[in-house]
């Protein structure tokens, strides 16, 4: 009975396509991960890296440091980020990261994070400490706007740049 219902995407043929990124996946191969097992994953770590996310934001506005907002929220995102390598494979999703499409964006997002470290650890500033969050959050929609077909076409001319 445990293998019916809307979970059990195996046998309900819905759920993640396949497509040619899980096709010979390598590391989904070595591990064994079905399709189900993968959204697992990814649900998983984009729960995960909202709540470090989260917890990271009230450390902030309860004054429990900055030192720790910046590791909690960074490693939140970062999180989130990995669970996407559940659904199209790390591998790929590294060589999709750095297409031409959207390696602006790659880099600025994780420069970055490497800057929010460097804004609480180096230079104790919250005020820029924040500054690079929300550069990672544009950076990071930015990102994940390139995956959808004329999303940033859409929004560019929303704005008035388009």
């Amino acid at each position: 009975m445990a293998n019916k219902g809307w979970f059990n995407l195996e046998s309900a043929g819905v759920g993640i396509p396949e497509t040619q990124y899980f096709e010979g996946d390598s590391a989904f191969k070595f591990l064994g991960l079905s399709r189900t097992t993968r959204l697992y994953g990814f649900v998983g770590c984009l729960i995960l890296g909202f709540v470090l996310s989260l917890l990271g934001t009230i450390v902030l506005l309860i004054g429990g440091g900055l030192a720790l907002f910046a590791v909690l929220y960074a490693l939140g995102t970062i999180t989130a980020l990995v669970g996407t390598g559940f659904l199209i494979g790390f591998g790929n999703q590294l060589k999709l990261m750095f297409k031409p499409v959207r390696v602006i964006a790659t880099v600025v997002f994780l420069a970055s994070i490497a800057l929010i470290f460097v804004a609480a650890f180096v230079l104790h500033n919250e005020l820029l400490c924040l500054i690079f969050v929300i550069i990672q959050y544009f950076a990071y929609t930015w990102y994940s706007l390139s995956y959808i077909p004329y999303a940033r076409t859409a929004i560019l001319k929303f704005v008035g740049l388009g």
